[in-house]
């Protein structure tokens, strides 16, 4: 089964007129938060270049820069949630400020994650963003995981090289829309054909991520910038990647093998929140620590989904549903996802 529980008991109604009030999205407090994270994450950026490696002020300027550029990074998250037409000068700044430079444009999660949501896809084998982990060998967990080395450099190879090459080779353009154009957790994934849920400009991104790529490049190349820029950039990409991976492996429990369509408290039930540990805000940040309540309702902005958590905890008539989703830590998560696909293996 998807979920180990009752899922048709689950009081998805009572649930909604709980936080009805709660669906409102604040301008005030994206942009805030955005710019206050690009200053340290960039400012602390600057730092590690221009500090002797590993002094003391090296080492905490990457560490602050990179949570900081992490959190910003998430922010992909919220805008893909965004209503048509909603906050275009903040979708657009963060590209300019963030997607480009960190080379995930906003189009790489358009529609992929659209799909992650949907009845029919959640969960599947169409599901970009779902693997069975808990229902599969652990030895693929601790992979994923290892593959963040090397993203980075995809990316880069992705804009670098191959987007140049598919404005004359059609073909080429069309591998690396289905192949290298999604943020993703399945290698095999393949995108489908362009429409209106990917984005408008998408286009536009891949041409401006592609000269930020170029211009980074051959500043180096000359010596205009140094190549500790570029080791930098490896790493606090590499950073960003490999903690969104373990954020990812916590946020599912990954039950479903592929073939089952779940309904919305199937989903719910098959996600996780994470009630407790004082470093959630910092490895989830942007609200994605209360995953499982983000799949309730996904149109939800993320400065009210602690609200929401509460709320509900609070106010069911029958809680007992609702918390069974809940995890007290990462640890707690990712040590549960390991069990279940350690007694699945047994069980087969």
């Amino acid at each position: 089964m998807p979920a180990p529980h009752n899922s048709k008991s689950f009081p998805i109604q009572e649930s909604r007129a709980l936080v009805a009030h709660l669906m409102g999205r604040k301008a005030h407090i994206y942009w805030l938060d955005l710019l206050s994270n690009l200053i340290l994450g960039w400012g602390g950026f600057y730092l590690v270049v221009v500090s002797p490696t590993f002094s003391a002020l090296n080492i905490a300027s990457f560490l602050v820069s990179s949570f900081a550029l992490y959190r910003v990074a998430i922010f992909i998250h919220e805008i893909v949630h965004f209503k048509k037409g909603s906050l275009k000068n903040f979708v657009a700044f963060w590209n300019l400020m963030a997607g480009f430079p960190l080379l995930i444009p906003s189009f790489t999660y358009y529609g992929v994650h659209n799909d992650h949501h949907k009845r029919d896809t959640y969960g599947t084998n169409n599901d970009g963003e779902y693997l069975p982990f808990g229902a599969e060998q652990g030895w693929k967990i601790v992979a994923y995981v290892f593959l963040s080395v090397i993203l980075p450099l995809l990316f880069l190879i992705r804009f670098l090289i191959l987007t140049p090459i598919s404005w004359i080779i059609p073909s080429i353009g069309r591998y690396a829309w289905e192949h290298a154009s999604s943020l993703t957790i399945d290698i095999a994934y393949r995108r489908p054909p362009p429409t209106k849920l990917d984005g408008k400009f998408w286009r536009l991104q891949e041409v401006c991520a592609t000269i930020y790529a170029w211009v980074g490049v051959l500043l180096v190349y000359t010596g205009t910038l140094p190549i500790k820029l570029a080791i930098t950039w490896y790493l606090t990409t590499l950073f960003i990647f490999t903690i969104n991976s373990l954020r990812t492996l916590g946020a599912h429990a990954y039950r479903n093998p592929g073939d089952v369509k779940m309904s919305v408290a199937d989903q719910f039930l098959d996600s996780v929140d994470i009630t407790g540990g004082i470093l959630a805000p910092f490895w989830a940040p942007v609200g994605l620590r209360f995953h499982a309540t983000h799949h309730l309702f996904p149109q939800m902005p993320y400065h009210n989904l602690g609200k929401a958590h509460a709320l509900l905890v609070n106010n069911l008539s029958d809680n007992s549903l609702y918390l069974s989703a809940s995890r007290n830590n990462l640890w707690h998560a990712l040590s549960t996802l390991w069990q279940d696909s350690s007694l699945s293996q047994k069980n087969h």
